[in-house]
């Protein structure tokens, strides 16, 4: 992966999501921490593959398998052999057009009209499991490789693709997704640990899969993001996971902070005692500061509730400056969001910003690339756009642009993957970085019950 396009990190862990959403329930959805052996056991942990996990692929109308060297068997709910896939002979599953819970084969030549899945097919009931005829033989899946076998099921109007996979089997992907693979083994053994304890920790035995296979969980590309080298880090640190008082931690990781890490009581409501701010190391991240502007037109789709923006305010920052809460105040209107929300809907890299309104042309001309700017805004209190002149019948309401001036990606809790980057150019071993990412965790052996 570039190292200019490491992802946003991280999902908000369910438990901290039900709180900052108030979704009743959702917070039981978190397993309770599993047995963790003492730290003195690390270099005795078994060399098994530890538990399976469930990690959703893909959620789609039409799903495309392949088998890979060796056929593929196919089986139903209850285990029952349907048949196999002989390599090279593409499946087209779908939703079963005459059973409203079932599931359909299709033939190859529905291949050739993706959105037609009308003839040709064979039901399968309401669930299907795929797995490689030999242990060491892969899935193809949309053009990915992945071990393991996969479940497919019926969800609503679509098929939920989740791949069966042992946990250190699944790591060597993660790391490697997460982080450019040519990373020093340090950086990319911590990356290991901390993947290692999210996945732990994110185990829903009630629920359909565990994870996603994209940054609402932790990257997941299957074998193409393997490498020799997130091989070796997965198996130098196997078992390894972080802990706080005898339980598997919220191993939250991001992209760059920007300096500083955040306490993740300041954006998400719990403060938790290991993901406080600590500095960062990342300046040779190429992300560490950055800068985006959006013109009135392109403001007023994307806050059409207000028809655009002509003054905002910024109520509430974290302790580090990252925007908790802003006002938008336009011809129609006020919306009040979140900084999260305010990331979300402009695709910002981080909260941690200063925005400052462009102030509009005069009537009949251009935006000029170098047009003056507002004050910046800061709390208390709506800058406005200068009032215009009395506006004709026609004449629409003026609508200010904004230039966002940002540090870091990602929401910046947890361990920076560029501070762990020049941690471990500096000589830092992989529990050093740990330990200043997640200040007060033990690294300890984890075995499952």
């Amino acid at each position: 992966m570039p190292l200019h396009r490491l992802p946003l990190r991280r999902a908000l862990p369910l438990a901290l999501l039900a709180q900052s959403l108030a979704l009743p329930g959702w917070a039981q959805l978190v397993p309770a921490p599993r047995a963790v052996l003492g730290p003195l056991a690390i270099n005795r942990v078994a060399t098994e593959a530890g538990p399976d996990l469930r990690v959703l692929l893909q959620q789609d109308v039409q799903i495309r398998v392949e088998a890979i060297a060796q056929p593929l068997l196919l089986r139903g709910a209850d285990g029952a052999l349907l048949g196999s896939l002989p390599p090279g002979q593409p499946l087209l599953l779908g939703p079963d057009p005459a059973t409203p819970a079932g599931l359909h084969r299709f033939d190859a030549a529905a291949l050739a009209s993706p959105g037609s899945l009308a003839s040709g097919a064979d039901s399968l009931g309401t669930e299907l499991w795929i797995e490689p005829a030999s242990a060491d033989s892969l899935i193809l899946v949309q053009q990915r490789r992945y071990r393991g076998r996969l479940q497919v099921r019926l969800q609503g109007d679509s098929l939920q693709v989740i791949n069966h996979i042992a946990l250190e089997a699944y790591l060597p992907s993660v790391v490697g997704s997460e982080m450019p693979a040519s990373w020093p083994q340090p950086a990319l053994r911590a990356q290991a640990v901390a993947a290692r304890t999210y996945a732990l920790r994110q185990r829903r035995p009630g629920e359909p899969f565990d994870l996603q296979a994209t940054v609402a969980s932790q990257v997941y590309k299957g074998v193409d993001s393997e490498t020799e080298s997130t091989r070796e880090a997965v198996a130098a640190t196997r078992g390894q996971v972080l802990t706080y008082g005898g339980a598997l931690i919220e191993a939250v990781f991001h992209s760059s902070s920007g300096g500083s890490t955040e306490a993740s009581g300041e954006l998400w409501g719990q403060q938790l005692p290991y993901l406080v701010a600590v500095p960062d190391f990342d300046d040779d991240s190429p992300v560490r500061s950055w800068q985006e502007r959006f013109e009135p037109d392109q403001l007023r789709q994307l806050f059409a509730e207000t028809g655009g923006v002509q003054a905002l305010a910024v109520i509430a920052r974290s302790a580090n400056g990252r925007v908790r809460e802003l006002r938008i105040q336009g011809p129609l209107g006020a919306v009040t969001l979140t900084g999260a929300q305010l990331r979300k809907r402009l695709g910002l890299r981080s909260t941690w910003i200063e925005l400052e309104l462009v102030q509009p042309p005069a009537l009949g001309q251009r935006w000029p690339a170098d047009a003056s700017l507002v004050a910046p805004v800061e709390p208390g209190g709506l800058p406005l756009v200068a009032p215009p002149p009395p506006l004709q019948p026609s004449q629409p309401p003026p609508l200010a642009g904004l230039l966002v001036r940002g540090r870091g990606y990602g929401h910046g809790i947890g361990m920076s993957q560029w501070g762990a980057y020049a941690l471990a150019r500096r000589g830092a071993a992989y529990p050093t970085i740990l330990s200043h990412y997640y200040p007060g965790t033990q690294l300890d052996a984890f075995r499952d019950p």
